[in-house]
Parts: C-alpha cells; structure tokens; sequence
C-alpha cells in the first residue's frame, strides 16, 4: 500500500480539480511513491496530531484542513505551521488533505451534516461553475460503437440520471496522408473520403485525462481529430453547502435546541427568531456569511453555517434564521466521514480516527 492507493481513493469522491482557486489541497508533505504503514485521520493537522501518529504508527496523516495555507518563506520553526512542517519531515510523516475540495463534492461535508440532521432530498446550495466539458470526435462509422463505448465506460455521457448519454450524425471526412504517415485506412499521399460518425459527449472536467486515454485506445486513426471545450452548464452535484428538507416541521426553538445537542455545539448564535416553522434547511460547513443570501433565494427556513459577523446577521431580513454553531462543530463529523470511505475500501489497513480535539476556541 502506497500513500497514492489512499490518496486515489479519497479523490474518487472529492477531485481535487474542484477545490476552490485560494485553496492548497493535495500531498502537502511527502511522496506518493511512500509505502505507508498506518493512516490516521484528522480534523486539523497540529503538533499533537503529529505526536499522535508517530505514537500509532501512521506516517500519513489525512487532514480536512491543509497546514500549509499560503506559501512558506522559510522553515525555522518559528510559527506553529513551520513546527508541524519540520516535526513531520523529521518523522518521515506525509501529509495530505483536500479541504474544499471535499466541501463541494456531493457526499463531502455539508452531506454528512445533512445525514447528521437528518436532512432528506438534499440539494446542492451552490453548484460550481466551469466543471462539465464537451468532447466531439469523428469516428470511422464501423468503428463509432466500439468508441462510444469506451467513452461511457471512462465516465463520459452522464447527465444527472442519465449514463451513455451521446448525440451522434453521420457525414463523410475526407484527409490526404503525407510521405511519413501511416493511415489504417486508404493510402499515403492519395486523398481519402470515408463515411464517419460524428460523436459528442460531456463530461465532468476531472475525468478529462481517461477519457482522452480511453479516445485515443479506441479510435482506429494514426491522428485523432477531437475537440474540447467548456460549458456554462452547471453540474447540480459539485459545488459548496446543500439545502434539504426535515421530515416534518418544527418550531425554530425546537430545532435550534436539537441542532445544539446534535453538533455538540456550545452556543448557538442566531438571528432573530420570525416565528416560522423550519421545513427547508440550508447547511454549509465551515465560514458560510457568502451563502446567505442563496440560503433565502433557495426558500431555507433556516441556514445552518459559522463565522457570522456581527453585520451579516442582518442580511436575514426576517426571511430565514441564520444559524452560527462555530467552524470546528460545522466540519467536526468530517473526519469520522473520511474514516468510513477509507474503512470500506481498505478492510484490512490501520485507518485511526484521532482522538485529540483541535478546535482552537474554547467557552467559558
């Protein structure tokens, strides 16, 4: 087992391509080619926990949050990041997380809040931008079934509950090869017409590399003619927060005092109370003011969020009840999620769900 096999698996359900632009996601510390000998999963990744996974034997600690933010100017152990960096490399420890990457994928963070809060028909809040791509290719029409179906089997041509999704119609290219070409079909230096299908599918961004492998396996020309370009359209699976629906009402107080005992919350600041019942319930792990106002365009009775500020309260406007039950309790079921994924996959390898708490804020 290499520290890739781990990596790989977590990535099936958070690519790192959706991580949003400010974010520092991936193999923070280490090498993928490292066999490892234990994996031991973490909210944050702090002295302690390096501690932790020298203790059990782990020398790749998965992390929600990366350690290395922005970048590193030196390495002299004078701020708690530098320490951690340098006790890890001394250590012979990888570090690895995914953070919002893990946020917008459909079974990451505001999923398991859901599953938590009991949420049903959970919808994406915020779907991402810029994640579906088009290929359309020109086959050689006996040879269009046989490509066709190495694209679906690569992931191409899904849309929503739909798979094997293409369009295709027919037409003839025509081409000339030169002295230094070798056509599998007609003859050097004459031109050639055949009868060809021309074949378009989409695709999520992140599968673009297998389908290209799976194009040029597939396709019986020396040169593949293709075309890739980016859609406007929305991917209703990838993207930040999610709203779902209780199985029945409550009152704002009720709910307000399960989600306290649910999230182990120590406080729960809120906007004033409108006297609604909750139905609808928007969630975003993590800092979530950005959201608000998509909470209240999504119909959520209440949007379940942290790091409010004092002047975000207001943007409630008596529509919804905002919702602040701190960063670390939004995100703290995350790592227990992490664990679950690599527990399945991984049936008989050392996953350890830490035990340290590295929520920095504490309450009096």
């Amino acid at each position: 087992m290499i520290i890739k096999d781990i990596t790989d698996c977590i990535e099936e359900i958070s690519p790192l391509n959706y991580a949003e632009s400010f974010d520092n996601v991936g193999l923070l510390v280490g090498s993928y080619s490292t066999k490892v000998t234990g994996v031991l999963v973490t909210l944050d990744t702090l002295e302690v926990i390096v501690d932790e996974a020298i203790e059990k034997n782990c020398n790749l600690i998965v992390s929600f949050h990366p350690i290395i933010f922005s970048g590193l100017k030196k390495l002299n152990g004078s701020n708690y990041v530098e320490r951690v960096v340098l006790k890890a490399i001394k250590n012979d420890i990888s570090i690895y997380a995914m953070h919002t990457a893990l946020d917008n994928s459909f079974e990451g963070v505001n999923a398991k809040i859901c599953e938590i809060l009991g949420l049903q028909n959970k919808k994406v809040l915020i779907p991402q931008k810029n994640t579906i791509k088009k290929l359309t290719t020109y086959v050689p029409s006996n040879n269009a079934e046989e490509v066709r179906q190495a694209l679906f089997n690569a992931g191409a041509g899904s849309i929503g509950n739909y798979d094997n999704c293409s369009f295709n119609t027919e037409g003839f290219g025509t081409y000339k090869g030169n002295e230094n070409s070798n056509p599998v079909i007609g003859e050097k230096g004459k031109l050639h017409t055949e009868n060809e299908t021309f074949i378009s599918v989409i695709f999520e961004k992140h599968k673009e590399k297998n389908i290209l492998t799976a194009l040029f396996n597939s396709h019986p020309y020396e040169e593949v003619a293709f075309d890739i370009v980016p859609l406007a359209n929305l991917n209703q699976e990838i993207g930040l927060g999610m709203i779902g629906e209780l199985q029945e009402k409550r009152s704002e107080l009720d709910f307000l005092n399960f989600i306290k005992k649910t999230m182990n919350a120590k406080g729960i600041r809120h906007s004033k109370l409108i006297g609604k019942p909750v139905k609808k319930v928007a969630v975003l792990g993590g800092s979530g003011s950005f959201a608000i106002e998509k909470a209240i365009n999504a119909g959520a009775d209440m949007y379940i969020t942290s790091d409010i500020k004092y002047h975000e309260f207001y943007k409630a406007e008596n529509k919804l009840v905002i919702a602040d039950i701190g960063h670390f309790e939004s995100e703290q079921f995350t790592k227990n999620l992490l664990v679950d994924i690599l527990t399945k996959k991984f049936l008989n390898f050392a996953i350890i769900l830490s035990n340290r708490n590295t929520n920095p804020i504490y309450y009096l």
